[in-house]
């Protein structure tokens, strides 16, 4: 059934569409505002499989409540119905409040699912219920959307940083995060760790959350904090969740939908300076883990891949890296190189990595911020494509204007890609003077 799905999709996507090459794309901002708060940053974005024109993206967003003068985070949501060439916001309201860290997927049956922090009580970090649960929204046509599913409750504890995945052959969602018992706590006592829970109901009810993690770490949010957690659904019912934790990559494995898991979690490599590196001009920058794993029908059919940044080739040269494994996560490739500036200029920063696989086709797109054009801080966002399973990449620059990222500006976690058919969505942020934007590409590679 769901092998005559895609087929069915793929040839809707080929009658209604013309097919433009890689050059042949233009950026468009989603959003923008002035700077001052937090964001807008740290976006998500995601393709409809049912319905590819329609597509979803939010994004952190911070605002001064006038009554009391706190700052709160909050999501907003954006829906496109014409393959992200314009974008409407959306006024979504959930009764446990948001608190940032958006993850944005969609199913097979339409139906966008809108992850995010909680704050119940709208007060941010004044509050002492801020962070204290995930919270799953979810929407028929990315138009309105419900108030919302609590996911992890479990006070006194603080929760961040989660994403999620569907599985299209049990119908069942995934959310994983990490799970602080003191949110930045420096106490030896306290630890976090990372969770994971599953609806069986298109994400109305979610199940009591498990810790999955063989190692603890502490609560500081540094490179001893398990961090990053990605969860994505196998071809029979497997999943697969990475996270970063002491400079290394951390994989584990439930073969039976989530009940179970490894006793002793896989090393995927190593991560020197961790899933934070230092890079000039970003006060937070990131190389955390995203994970894929190839379920279209092709010949890299069940290949699982981890792609993260690291600073292997020294405190100066940032890196993004891929390894990939055939057998189920057992063992690894030794990792790749994605970033091909070595004939260009050396000591270049790369960072803020996302991934994304294209179950149709099954090619590989990678995007991430580069330095290679620039002796200073001045920054493009490049997308890397694998057509062959991750043995070679091609580098595409696929930003119009350089941005200087400045230290004193929050820009995220994260930036975001979807593909889905040839449709290809890559979305980051861009300071522009004392502008922070939200930008995609339309690239359509089909």
């Amino acid at each position: 059934m769901a092998y005559l799905f895609r087929l069915f999709i793929l040839g809707f996507i080929l009658i209604i569409s013309i097919t433009p090459g890689i050059g042949q794309y233009e950026v468009v901002t989603i959003a923008k505002d002035n700077i001052g708060g937090i964001g807008p940053c740290q976006p998500s974005i995601f393709i409809s499989p049912k319905s590819p024109n329609i597509m979803v993206s939010s994004f952190i967003s911070e605002k001064t409540m006038q009554t009391s003068g706190t700052k709160t985070r909050h999501n907003r949501i954006y829906l496109s119905k014409d393959f992200g060439k314009s974008w409407s916001a959306r006024n979504v309201k959930s009764r446990y409040g948001d608190f940032g860290d958006p993850c944005i997927i969609a199913d097979n049956s339409g139906y966008f699912y809108y992850i995010h922090l909680s704050d119940p009580k709208k007060m941010g970090w004044e509050g002492s219920m801020v962070m204290d649960r995930i919270v799953c929204q979810r929407s028929i046509n990315g138009k309105s959307w419900n108030s919302g599913a609590s996911i992890g409750l479990n006070p006194p504890k603080k929760h961040e940083k989660a994403w999620a995945t569907f599985d299209e052959t049990s119908g069942r969602i995934y959310v994983a995060w990490t799970q602080y018992d003191h949110y930045a706590s420096s106490n030896p006592q306290d630890s976090a760790n990372i969770m994971l829970s599953f609806s069986d109901d298109r994400g109305l009810t979610w199940t009591p959350s498990i810790r999955i993690n063989q190692y603890g770490g502490n609560c500081e949010g540094g490179s001893a904090t398990p961090i990053g957690a990605i969860p994505v659904a196998g071809p029979e019912q497997e999943v697969y969740v990475t996270w970063a934790y002491d400079e290394k990559i951390y994989f584990d494995r439930s073969s039976d939908g989530g009940i179970s898991w490894l006793k002793k979690d896989r090393i995927v490599a190593e991560q020197p300076g961790g899933w934070h590196p230092d890079v000039p001009g970003f006060g937070k920058a990131s190389g955390a883990p995203v994970s894929g794993v190839d379920i279209s029908y092709g010949d890299h059919h069940g290949t699982i891949y981890v792609n993260w940044a690291d600073q292997r080739n020294g405190a100066s040269d940032t890196d993004i890296w891929i390894s990939k494994s055939t057998n189920d996560g057992e063992t690894w490739s030794k990792p790749i190189k994605i970033n091909d500036d070595e004939t260009v200029m050396m000591g270049r920063h790369q960072c803020y990595n996302w991934m994304a696989i294209d179950q149709i086709t099954g090619h590989i797109y990678i995007v991430f911020y580069d330095r290679r054009n620039h002796p200073d801080n001045n920054t493009d966002v490049y997308l890397a494509i694998s057509t062959d399973g991750a043995e070679t990449f091609k580098n595409v620059k696929i930003s119009k204007t350089p941005f200087e990222p400045d230290p004193d500006v929050y820009m995220g976690d994260y930036i975001n890609i979807s593909a889905y058919g040839g449709f290809v969505r890559p979305v980051w942020s861009s300071l522009q003077g004392d502008q922070l934007s939200i930008l995609s590409a339309i690239i359509d590679l089909r």
